[in-house]
């Protein structure tokens, strides 16, 4: 019940470039791992996101996942949340 068509890997593809130009030092492996998860994992069910990561352990042997850090987002979120 997922969309893994053309338009879900041009999306993979996209966040990869992203990436790529905005963490140059990243390794390659780490950079598709990253895109393939963040732009795939708010899809998922509660449930499927167990399946989904032992699928990115299969295809990333031996790479760790690396903590998705959003320090300008974190910092707007809490700008905001000191109003209230």
């Amino acid at each position: 019940h997922y969309d893994f068509g053309m338009r879900a890997v041009n999306t993979v593809i996209q966040a990869a470039g992203i990436l790529k130009r905005t963490q140059a030092g990243m390794a390659e492996d780490l950079i598709m791992l990253r895109a393939i998860r963040d732009s795939n994992m708010p899809k998922f069910l509660r449930d499927d996101i167990v399946l989904f990561r032992s699928i990115i352990s299969d295809l990333f042997p031996g790479v760790k996942e690396p903590k998705a850090e959003y320090p300008d987002l974190e910092a707007a979120i809490q700008e905001v949340s000191a109003s209230f």
